[in-house]
């Protein structure tokens, strides 16, 4: 059985702050929804600066869908460690490991855009020893127990629910991530599908004595939108899919390997590409993949289209998935 996953990111390029509220909001009910109707992961993401407004606070967001929600996991895929507080990001990630009871799942990566950086006042070439800090940080203060830090003493609490801590993965595509994730023994996300980069990782397990496990990408990971027209939503909303596309990958060097990144410069080569793609429940449902992502809300689509999407995938989709 495929796993399943709602993906949100809050992007409208004609939003008004009154227009993004019911967004938001409506990205609330959506997760409630997909929570009472078994699907497994709501993910969420991390930019600023954005004019698209993609969304720049993904723990708040996270902590909203798990007060809305009972069961379902949120996974923020990622959050760009190297502009947080250590001290901070651990007391929320254990407040929201508590209000969750343990649901909360982060990848934390480091960000390919310097600008996000310049924004916030973190130096860009310092991100490999911030990031080194942060992951080195998190995890002592979870322990509860006082610990060094810049030269002095603290404690970091609550202790959070989750033992030995929170869900925390290392997300990149370097072998500098491989590297820090198998010396501190914490699961590696690779933002592609990287069979090199996950032997890689395990010789490094190896070398450090830790365990580990790689949650790598499919070969094809493609996002996808339910339609019982595909033709008609295409044409009609093609537009807001390239508009994330295109964003996307105007953020990313040529060295930057992404399982969603779309070379695609018109509506036309988009859906001939196949990295969006617009489904019938019915071609969804037959699709051979170890998980299916759902993007409801791509790219400032309307949202009376988007809840269509996750009622079909809902009702016609999961049944056949068993």
């Amino acid at each position: 059985m495929a796993y399943s996953v709602v993906r949100f990111n809050l992007v409208d390029p004609a939003a008004t702050p009154v227009s993004l509220s019911a967004r938001y909001r409506a990205a609330l009910e959506m997760a409630a929804y997909a929570d009472a109707h078994g699907v497994d992961t709501i993910q969420t993401e991390e930019h600023h600066g954005a004019a698209n407004g993609w969304l720049p606070s993904p723990f708040t967001f996270a902590g909203a869908v798990l007060g809305a929600t009972r069961r379902i996991a949120v996974t923020v895929s990622a959050v760009i460690g190297p502009l947080y507080d250590p001290l901070r990001l651990a007391e929320d990630i254990a407040v929201l490991d508590l209000l969750s009871g343990g649901r909360l799942v982060t990848v934390a990566g480091i960000g390919y855009r310097p600008e996000e950086y310049e924004q916030l006042g973190v130096e860009w070439g310092r991100r490999g020893k911030l990031q080194d800090e942060l992951l080195e940080t998190l995890l002592k203060a979870w322990s509860g127990e006082p610990f060094a830090f810049r030269g002095r003493t603290v404690r970091v609490t609550p202790r959070p629910y989750t033992r030995p801590h929170p869900m925390l993965l290392v997300g990149g595509s370097s072998k500098a991530a491989a590297r820090r994730a198998a010396r501190l023994g914490l699961p590696l996300f690779p933002s592609a599908h990287l069979p090199e980069l996950a032997r890689f990782y395990e010789e490094e397990c190896a070398r450090h004595g830790t365990s580990g496990f790689c949650m790598m990408p499919a070969s094809e990971t493609p996002l996808l939108h339910l339609s019982e027209d595909p033709d008609r939503a295409w044409a009609t909303y093609g537009g807001h899919l390239l508009h994330e596309a295109r964003t996307y990958a105007s953020w990313q060097s040529k060295d930057i390997s992404s399982a969603v990144r779309s070379r695609a410069t018109t509506v036309e080569e988009l859906r001939a590409e196949g990295v969006y793609r617009i489904l019938t429940p019915e071609q969804c449902a037959e699709l051979d993949a170890e998980s299916l992502v759902l993007h409801p809300l791509c790219g400032g689509m309307p949202l009376e289209e988007g809840q269509e999407s996750l009622r079909l995938y809902v009702e016609k989709v999961l049944p056949r998935l068993g």
